[in-house]
């Protein structure tokens, strides 16, 4: 995250910021129909505000806003069968992967929490890291080799969140340049971008701390692609030499006193 993103960052997070946004989120997460209740597929500003003990104005002002940065989706239903359709909030539906909703619940905690601690986006993303992940006792990799196994753990991490990521390296093996294919938080990421990388810098960086690599550099690329986003993870440890020599002189044959 550059610091001209920073701006962006601040908007994303004054989304979640306000304690009745971060409530409806919540609200919508533990939504489970009682039996025999409709289940239109959430809950509309009318249930909202019995639940949050807000006017259905207020809610739905909040319900707007959250929707419009893609944190929550909306559509409409008759399954009440009386009057007029009503509209429906709920967290954003992945069709045909079930467990992208999820990865998008993950990162949103991870928002709520990160934003009422005042943490940056980045800090939050350490920080589950540190929670997280397992601390390692191992050394700074000190060769190409030794760096690319730090980065499998990475690779293994970004699969958990819901990645395809490929690796490929550069920089004599110093860089590894990690595509993150198909991300699981899309629509949250276009509207966010700033936060939602911030969170993904910091988890990167955070996961390298736990393996004992801290002089790195992290960056992320958003959209190089439809739906590609570029991590780049470099190490700014020196490497030691690990050339093998191999002896110039021919083989010396052993003498029958020496067996």
């Amino acid at each position: 995250m550059t610091s001209e993103q920073t701006p962006h960052a601040a908007v994303g997070a004054g989304l979640l910021a306000s304690p009745v946004r971060r409530a409806i989120v919540d609200a919508l997460k533990k939504h489970h129909p009682a039996e025999g209740d409709i289940d239109p597929g959430g809950m509309t500003a009318a249930q909202l505000s019995e639940v949050l003990g807000l006017h259905p104005t207020t809610v739905r002002f909040h319900t707007d806003r959250l929707e419009a940065a893609g944190i929550i989706a909306s559509h409409l239903t008759t399954a009440f069968g009386v009057g007029r359709p009503r509209k429906v909030y709920a967290l954003p539906p992945h069709a045909d992967d079930a467990d992208r909703a999820t990865y998008l619940l993950r990162l949103l905690e991870l928002m709520t929490e990160s934003f009422s601690t005042s943490d940056t986006p980045e800090q939050a993303g350490e920080r589950w890291a540190r929670d997280h992940l397992p601390r390692s006792a191992s050394a700074p990799a000190s060769s190409p080799g030794a760096w690319l196994g730090k980065i499998g753990p990475l690779v293994d991490l970004l699969r958990d969140w819901g990645y395809s990521p490929e690796l490929t390296t550069s920089d004599g093996g110093r860089t590894c340049r990690i595509a993150l294919a198909d991300c699981p938080f899309m629509e949250l990421a276009r509207a966010n971008t700033a936060v939602v990388c911030g969170i993904h810098q910091g988890l990167l960086r955070g996961a390298l701390h736990q393996l004992g690599e801290d002089d790195v550099g992290v960056s992320i690329s958003p959209f190089v692609g439809p739906n590609l986003c570029h991590a780049d993870v470099t190490t700014r440890q020196s490497f030691a030499d690990h050339h093998v020599h191999q002896s110039t002189e021919a083989p010396r044959e052993e003498s029958p006193h020496e067996s």
